[in-house]
């Protein structure tokens, strides 16, 4: 039977609860479960291992995750499930205040969590508690031998310590197939300086540097060069930027799955489709993965965060 590629997720899930002037409402959400779906809708079979309570909310995130296609291998969650208090202002720019079990997330490595990660071509990180010496062991130790994929996405509301937090990213940057920073990371974990921390980060060994800038788009850096992309013009309005990150993760991550760009010219159209990717998913309320042929089918609405 041939091969079917397949990736793992490792990161948070969580509820969003949204405040601004249309009122409030909740929406299954969280970095790493955003990329593990846009995984899945592209074609990915995809699991996230996560930390997911036994309450209301973790039952909104399972029946998500099943409705999506995606496995879960859930961590036991003492506090209950994370939930983000979402607060947009006049601009649309979103405030995070996280509950407890967010701001104390702690993922568990069993069988099934390291079964998951040995049948995967490629494992993918976002928004770890990468500030917690234990929890950054415990992943390392667990990812032993592993393609991997890092993307820090650290939320001021969760960091208890930068420093550290830089320090346990740091340690899992060296050969790393690929790692994705933004300007918010640059400006929350080092000097604000993006090209500076690219530069950074291909020095300690990553082999791909992926750097978004919002609007200013996107730069990739690998062995193959250096490519730029600008932000991806699509019809219609721009609605909602707050999962466009995690759309461009998931769109190279899809590229990665099985194999790696060996030219220019690959690494070049891998980081344009990611941007229309991004772009598509901007064109609705929240996270969920779009791509612009999904937009011509006429697929939007509400669907996660």
């Amino acid at each position: 039977m041939p091969h079917t590629p397949r990736a793992v997720v490792i990161g948070d899930a969580l509820i969003d609860e949204i405040h601004d002037a249309g009122g409030v409402r909740e929406l299954v959400g969280g970095a790493a479960l955003n990329v593990a779906v846009g995984l899945r809708r592209l074609g990915i079979p995809t699991t996230l291992i996560a930390m997911v309570g036994d309450d209301e909310a973790g039952a909104h995130i399972r029946e998500y995750l099943s409705d999506h296609g995606v496995g879960l291998v859930a961590s036991a969650a003492p506090h209950g499930s994370s939930r983000a208090i979402v607060q947009r202002d006049a601009h649309g720019e979103p405030t995070y205040v996280f509950n407890e079990a967010a701001q104390r997330r702690s993922i568990h490595y069993g069988d099934e969590a390291r079964q998951a990660i040995a049948d995967a071509d490629l494992a993918v990180i976002s928004c770890f508690p990468f500030d917690d010496p234990v929890e950054v062991d415990a992943v390392n130790d667990a990812l032993a031998g592993a393609r991997v994929a890092i993307d820090p996405n650290p939320r001021a509301g969760m960091l208890s310590d930068r420093a550290e937090f830089v320090r346990g990213f740091e340690r899992m940057v060296a050969d790393a197939a690929i790692v994705k920073v933004g300007s918010d990371d640059a400006a929350l974990l080092y000097d604000g300086d993006l090209d500076a921390l690219r530069a950074r980060l291909r020095q300690a060994g990553a082999q791909a540097v992926l750097a978004t800038a919002g609007k200013d788009g996107a730069i990739l850096e690998a062995d193959a060069g250096t490519f730029a992309a600008p932000i991806s013009e699509l019809p219609g309005p721009i609605v909602d930027t707050v999962g466009a990150g995690d759309a461009t993760l998931a769109g190279v991550a899809e590229g990665l799955v099985g194999g790696r760009p060996e030219t220019g010219e690959q690494w070049q159209r891998l980081l344009d489709r990611a941007m229309d990717v991004a772009a598509a998913t901007c064109r609705s309320e929240g996270g969920l993965l779009r791509t612009p042929e999904s937009l011509e089918n006429g697929e939007r609405g509400v669907h996660g965060s």
